[in-house]
Formats: C-alpha cells, structure tokens, sequence
C-alpha cells in the first residue's frame, strides 16, 4: 500500500530538498539551519535517505490520525504504508505517554508541543506526547532533508530533543486598512506553520472597513467593508472618510464570508495554528457607527468612533456579533481592541454619565472598563477568554483578561505581577510595519526603524519579572503588522519575511543555546530567504541590507559635549531621549525618531534651546541633524536662527536659513551647518516648523566646533 498525496505547491520535502542542494553547505551548517533554533541538537556521521520505498508508520488514533494524514497529503511526497516492528527505510511518528513536567501554569502546553527527532541510517524517529510536537518535528525534519536525485533525498544523522520557551508565538494582520483575501491567509499559515509560529491573530475590524460577515447584522458588510478610496492615507488623513456599498465605482474593500473564515480556521488547524479574531471596542469603531449610528452617543453616522456604553442596545449588538464570531472560531482567546478609545463623547453623554452614577464609576476609564468586564462575563459563560490591548488595564483590568502588551513593557509588568497572563508585543521590537532598513531605501512606512537584529534581541520577559512568580504570566510574543500604508500582498510579504522568523526563534529558543546568536540566525535566515523566494513569497534581501545609520554607531566629538542646555521651549515627554543632556552627550541617532536618541519637538516654537559653553570660546562651526518622516507628521524645518551671547541675555543673531518645506521626499535626514568665526559663551539654537505642514521637529545633537 501506499499513501498518494495530492501535488499542493507549499511547504514540501521535494521543494526543501531542491534549495538546500542549491545551496549545500558543509554538513554541521546545514544541520543547523533549523528555524527555530532546537534546544538541544547533536549532529553525528551518516544520513537516511528517502527514497521510494521508505515506509512511513504512525500511532496516532481518531482525529489525530486523521488530521496527520491530511496533512501529509499536502506534501509532494510517497510512503509506503510501515509497521511498528519495521526498523529500515522507515519514518515512525510516535506518540508517547509522558509524565507532565510541572514548571508552571504553561506547562502542559509546552509539554504538548515538545517532541524529539533521531535520524540514524537506517530510520527517522519522531516522538512526542501530542500531535502537535510530531507536528513540529516534521517541520524540523524538512528543514534539515535535502535532495540528491530525482527519486531520493538525504537527512543528516541527529538526534534532538525541542520543545518551545513560551506557549505562545503569533503574528497580528491587519485586514481592515487593507483587506487581503483568504489565500493570501492561506499563504501565511503555510509560512508560520513552517517556523513554529502557532497563533495567528487578524485584525477584522476597525474605522478603515468591517472584514467579517455578521448574518444578524448584514449593513456592517454592506455599507462599511467598501470604501472610496483604496489609498488609506488619503482616505483617512487628508480625505472625507466616506464608506460606499460594493458596486459603487470607486469602491474598494472586501471581507471574509463565514464560508471563507471556516476554511480559514480548518486549514490553520491541520497545520496546529489557532487564528484569533479581533473585534474592536469601545474605540476604533467608526464603520460600525455609521452603518448603525443609534449605537453611539451621537446618534448620527460619522459622529462618533466609540460605542455609546450607555446604551443596553450596544451591549446588546456586541453579545449578538460576539455569538455569530464564537461559532466561527474555537480559540480560546477572542481579541476585542480595547485601544485608544476617545473619551470626549462620554463626558457630553447624558447616557453615560448616568451609567457612570449608577454603576459608581468615578471616570471615564472606569467607564470603559465597565464595558470591557461586562464583556468578559459574556465570553466567560461560554468558556472563552477575553484578551485586550493594554490600556483595558485602565480603570479597571477584567478579573481573567490577558493583557496584549504593545505600549512597551508595563502593561506586560503590570498584568503579570497582579495574576494575570500577558503577551509581549512592544511597539519598539515587534512592530514589523516599521522599516527593516534605511528608510530612503524602503516602502513607505509609519515611520519606525525595525531591523532583524533589533527584533532578534527582544527579551520577552522583562528584567523587573526575572526569576519571580509574575514571570510564569509572560505567555509570549507577537510581531504585529498594521497595514496603513501596505496595500499589496507583495509588500506585506515583504515586511512579514523575515523578521516573523526572529520573533519565532526568540519565543521558541532559550537564550544560552549554543548557536542562539544573532551571527548565527542571520545565517539560518539567508538560507531560509532562498526558500521562501523559491516559493513565491516577497522577502526583503539580508544581503543587501544597509544597516544602521553609520552616525548612530559611534559618539560625535565637539566642543559642546557635556554642556548644559537650557530649553527655552520643552521637548515632548513622549521622545525625551536622555532627557536635558540629548543635545550634546554626543549620540547621533539611527533611522527611528523614536529609538531613544532623537529628541522631539512639538510645542509651539519648536526648538529652542540655548547651550552655555562655561566660558567664551571662538565658534567656527555649529551643525544639527533633522529628520523628515511625512507619514507621521515629522518634518524638517522651515527655518533656523543661531545667535551667540556674552552674558545669556543679549544675543547677536549669525545665522538664519528658511528652507521649503515639503511632503516629498517623504524620508530623509539632513543636515544644517553654520561655519564662520565668532565668539562667545552662550549659543542660542531655534528650528521652527513651516505654517503649511506644522507636525513634529526631531533633531539629536548641536555640533558645535567638529573635532
């Protein structure tokens, strides 16, 4: 007998076997190109081959066997039918009585995704507690097999025992700024799948378009899954917002009938990922109101993007949606936002306000919170868990929520050490819409600066937790792609691969494993990039990679080092950097204006800031670097002034440029440099914003005499 499979062009063994034999490299290196890292691997001498008379034998029973079996028909590949007495030429998939290892609450769940794979020369042996460590067993025995004829492929002879850090390793999709069709989600499962990613959390609904059918409430597809611009900058930003139903002209949009999200949940489950579905409240919430306005405080459509939480009907239409989203998907989780709702609306609400006096919530945030635990109560009655973005923690955290942490680390900190289960997502190290090099390269973006390397060296669990109880609570980690300014399935390829392979090595790998280097990854991941290129899909090129801004590399010597500044104007609390000393403790900053040595300047005068030398010094030259960045409203200046001073009260301008601000180029940093020769103790240095454009001002350092 033989099990036939059914050619499906995905991850397979054959198209595995044709790159590594593209690209063979000595045995150790390609033994150890796994991605993720395996906790523990032991190369020896020989290799199996595949050829078409191996055997393949499993234990698995029920679903399991089905599901396993299914899946290995998605593979371009035969085995005869094994038995468990069989010892050559044969693949056995074994599952394993195992006694659970209690280390904590995650335990069982990393104790059912651990296997171990022994390849000898004469057999392949994958064993595990569970179907999904065989799973991930098999998706480590493709990365390693490699092809050597047209009917045979060869393995490495090793032995590993694997099993994941944290229980959770997730990518976030937007759909709703830009919606992509379910084959382009299909496309991703077989990637994440690949690398061990098993949570796939999508975004479905937010003010850009409702991306879900809800059969109760047919007008949220209807009416506000199409909108009439496809350009979400000029749609949101700069344009009137207007929602159109399908066969309006100029309509763009899409969303998921049921249909397609039950295809869509079935396919991750063959392939042991769990999709969460995202339904945005109280906030981000404008397509909802305008197809059914009598949910805000306002009553009217393009009002309010909140829900009225005074309201029962609200409550009403959130249990109904909520209803129709648990039958689609069996996750343990559903996502509802929780994020950046405006409070405005509540405080005029003569509705809300009576909520408020009734439940005996002293603000607004408790208001919210109200909402959010009513809602969890809900999902609770029907064995689900709410899980939110962290500002569900104001006011009041839901007494069983899990907090997604993307505000930094806090909420994360702050969830964890009062018993409630997290998941790391910092805006800083998993936000993969921000570009992985230099910008002027690069699609435009919201505006970050998000290397491999950078992601690669995120630690999940903060120095604050280590070693503690509270750190048990850290769950995982989750790249997260918000789609604003990514409208294509090529560019969202393009920022997806590769940096979802270092968050999935960093929630799989221990730190401390021999090879947990980011030398060495970075290799893993150039061989990894031909794979998937090979496949079809879009990865930015490591090997073409830029870097760093070489400024950012090294301290810049001047005279002004260690000077006091006074600012005549503040810098934002927001981008502080280091604070008063930013502009001479000699760090220039990198590609991000908010990586920590950019300062920023939104006030009304902007920069104005005056550096006291200590003493009257001959000034030859005095420089400052600015960036533009017009996606998020950073722009160069319009016009600088520089003026010098004996006693810091009557100063002599020196210098003043105005410049023609403008949205295009849309990135570049440049710098302004005065040179001449004059004295003095004080130097005054303003930078002010054009009146067309305003925004923000971001500068890092005032170079004063260059050494």
């Amino acid at each position: 007998m033989k099990i036939t499979s059914h050619y499906i062009n995905r991850f397979s063994i054959l198209s595995i076997c044709i790159i590594i034999c593209l690209c063979y490299k000595p045995i150790l290196v390609r033994s150890q190109s796994i991605i993720p890292l395996p906790q523990s691997m032991k190369i020896e001498e020989g290799h199996f081959t595949i050829n078409e008379s191996t055997k393949l034998y499993m234990n698995l029973k029920g679903k399991g066997k089905r599901m396993m079996r299914k899946y290995l028909q998605t593979l371009p590949y035969e085995f005869l039918i094994g038995g468990a007495k069989d010892n050559k030429n044969i693949i056995k998939l074994n599952i394993t009585t195992e006694k659970k290892n209690e280390k904590g609450k995650n335990s069982s769940d990393i104790d059912k995704q651990k296997y171990t794979l022994n390849i000898s020369s004469e057999q392949i042996g994958i064993t595990a507690s569970d179907a999904i460590g065989l799973f991930y067993g098999i998706q480590s025995l493709l990365q390693l097999t490699r092809h050597t004829s047209a009917t045979t492929s060869s393995v490495s002879c090793a032995e590993i025992i694997d099993y994941p850090r944290f229980k959770y390793r997730g990518l976030m999709l937007d759909v709703s700024r830009h919606f992509f069709p379910k084959e382009f989600i299909f496309k991703q499962i077989d990637a994440l799948a690949y690398f061990k990613i098993n949570y796939f959390h999508l975004h479905l609904t937010d003010a850009a378009g409702w991306r879900i059918q809800i059969k109760k409430y047919p007008k949220l597809t209807e009416e506000t899954a199409y909108r009439t611009e496809s350009d979400w900058n000029k749609w949101w930003v700069n344009g009137n917002r207007l929602y159109c139903k399908k066969d309006n002209k100029d309509s763009y949009g899409g969303y998921y009938t049921q249909h397609d999200i039950k295809e869509i949940v079935k396919y991750a489950a063959l392939r042991h990922i769990t999709i969460i579905p995202e339904i945005e409240m109280p906030g981000h919430s404008e397509e909802v109101l305008y197809a059914y306005p009598e949910l805000s405080c306002s009553g009217k459509p393009y009002q309010n993007g909140e829900f009225c939480i005074g309201k029962e009907i609200t409550f009403r239409f959130l249990e109904n949606v909520l209803k129709e989203v648990l039958k689609l998907f069996p996750s343990e989780y559903i996502h509802i936002g929780g994020d950046e709702a405006g409070k405005n609306a509540w405080k005029a609400c003569p509705l809300c306000q009576k909520r408020m006096k009734e439940e005996h919530l002293k603000n607004e945030e408790e208001l919210q919170s109200y909402l959010i635990c009513r809602i969890e109560r809900f999902l609770n009655s029907r064995g689900r868990k709410l899980l939110g973005w962290d500002e569900i923690l104001e006011g009041k955290l839901a007494p069983k929520a899990t907090v997604m942490s993307w505000r930094g680390e806090q909420g994360g900190i702050e969830a964890a050490k009062s018993g409630h289960h997290a998941i790391m997502t910092p805006e800083a190290y998993c936000y993969i819409n921000n570009v992985q090099d230099a910008p002027e390269k690069q699609p435009t973006s919201n505006g970050g600066y998000l290397p491999l390397d950078k992601v690669y060296s995120y630690e999940p669990i903060p120095d604050s937790l280590k070693n503690t109880p509270a750190s048990l609570y850290i769950d995982g980690l989750q790249a997260n792609l918000w789609t604003e300014h990514i409208a294509t399935a090529r560019h969202a390829d393009y920022m997806i691969f590769p940096r979802i392979l270092a968050i999935s090595e960093v929630g799989w790998t221990k730190p401390g494993v021999i090879g947990r280097t980011y030398e060495n990854f970075r290799a893993r991941v150039l061989e990894a990039n031909k794979y998937l290129a090979l496949k079809g899909y879009n990865v930015f090129d490591l090997e073409q990679e830029e870097g760093h801004r070489k400024e950012s590399m090294n301290l810049v010597m001047h005279d002004a080092i260690g000077k006091k500044v006074q600012y005549n104007s503040p810098y934002s609390q927001r981008y502080k950097a280091n604070g008063d000393s930013t502009l001479t403790d000699g760090k220039r900053g990198d590609w991000s204006y908010g990586d920590g040595a950019w300062q920023g300047f939104i006030a009304h005068n902007k920069v104005d800031v005056t550096i006291d030398m200590e003493k009257t010094i001959d000034i030859h030259d005095i420089s400052a670097d600015f960036m533009q960045s017009s996606g998020p409203y950073v722009f160069a200046p319009a016009e600088i002034i520089i003026s010098t001073s004996d006693d810091g009260i009557n100063f002599k301008q020196i210098d003043k440029q105005e410049f023609k601000v403008d949205k295009e180029p849309s990135f570049f940093i440049k710098s302004y440099t005065w040179k001449g020769n004059v004295s003095g103790r004080y130097i005054r240095y303003q930078a002010h914003s054009s009146n067309t454009y305003g925004g923000w001002i971001f500068t890092d350092e005032i170079i004063v005499n260059r050494h």
